[in-house]
């Protein structure tokens, strides 16, 4: 069974999880009484680098990175995101943290609250607007979400490092296609039930996005009341919600190999934000969406009442595949077969906002 490191991000510090053979060991809390809602393992150099988003209540945010698996951490001398003085704007919380493409492998990015997208060219040390979305007409129209007005997806279509695609909650989806220069809405098909014009051109409560493995131009898409599908790289979008609980959740993530292959954890409602039927369950599409089977060996079989957020489902880079959740009970579970079974990594810990997870 391969190696695995699964970084852990809580409400309450960092918890890394390692796998040698067939067992856990964790260790943390890292980065002790602070909030991290941001993780990214950077794999494009011979040594991982781990990025981390932490939001101290007294210090404020800032962006950590260990070169040596978690050993040891560095923090940049100064602030590495902040808001240029002229946006008369503050950071509140650094949401996403990304690598860039394959051409770029020094380029990483960060979506922040206020809804924010960030450059950085030397691996995460520092980081820089990208102006354009900011400036984009329709941001002084975007509302916060239940959570915040946050930009949580960052996605860098692997054949192309220009075309680049974020989500904003509640903004909705914009497209790149020339490195950051010029930025449209890709919201066409996705609903917003809660706005007057329910089908508007952007203004939707994205909760988040994932890309297929093995058609970059497939997209799955969590909205806050549907889930979504495009087939042309987020220009348009269909549902997918036959054979669901709820068509209400927050994460979804693909399978890192094999195509038409997705996940989601559905929750009751957005005012009942718990397991669908109080069930734990991971639901997965292996048909692009025409069907979807809950998962549920080894998980627990009485009433669940854990949900998972948007960061806090994701899989490794094996195949078959490592899948793995936290929820807000403070409970992390994984699956190393594609979520055929699973197995509880860790239980009491604080709340959990994101996992991610790679093969070491």
């Amino acid at each position: 069974m391969t190696d695995v490191l699964l970084a852990i991000g809580t409400r309450k510090g960092v918890f890394l999880g390692r796998r040698r053979g067939g067992s856990w060991k964790l260790d943390g809390p890292h980065f002790r009484d602070q909030a991290v809602y941001a993780l990214a393992i950077d794999t494009r150099h011979a040594t991982p680098r781990l990025l981390v988003g932490g939001d101290s209540a007294h210090w404020g945010p800032s962006v950590f990175h260990s070169d040596d698996l978690g050993a040891t951490w560095r923090e940049p001398a100064q602030p590495a995101v902040r808001f240029p003085a002229d946006t008369g704007t503050s950071l509140e919380r650094i949401w996403q943290l990304a690598p860039g493409g394959a051409g770029e492998p020094d380029v990483v990015y960060a979506g922040t609250e206020p809804a924010a997208l960030y450059r950085s060219a030397d691996r995460g040390e520092t980081f820089e607007l990208v102006r354009p979305l900011w400036d984009h007409p329709t941001r002084p129209k975007w509302h916060p979400g239940g959570g915040g007005l946050g930009l949580h997806t960052i996605l860098v279509d692997p054949r192309d490092d220009r075309v680049v695609t974020v989500a904003v909650s509640a903004g909705g989806v914009y497209r790149t296609e020339d490195g950051g220069k010029s930025w449209a809405p890709a919201n066409q098909g996705v609903s917003a039930v809660f706005l007057p014009d329910p089908d508007p051109e952007f203004g939707q409560c994205v909760h988040k996005v994932a890309r297929d493995a093995a058609d970059p131009d497939r997209m799955y898409l969590q909205n806050h009341w549907g889930v979504y599908r495009s087939d042309d790289g987020g220009r348009r979008w269909a549902p997918i919600e036959a054979g669901l609980p709820s068509t209400f959740g927050f994460p979804v993530v693909t399978h890192p190999r094999r195509p038409d292959t997705a996940y989601l954890f559905p929750l009751n409602a957005d005012v009942d934000r718990v397991p669908a039927g109080h069930r734990c369950r991971v639901y997965r599409t292996q048909d692009a969406g025409a069907s979807w089977e809950a998962l549920g060996t080894g998980l627990p079989d009485a009433p669940h009442h854990g949900p998972v957020l948007r960061d806090a489902l994701c899989t490794d880079g094996n195949d078959p595949a490592g899948v793995y959740f936290g929820n807000r009970n403070g409970e992390v579970y994984a699956s190393a077969d594609d979520g055929d079974s699973w197995g509880q990594v860790a239980a009491h810990l604080p709340d959990v906002l994101c996992v991610r997870a790679v093969a070491v």
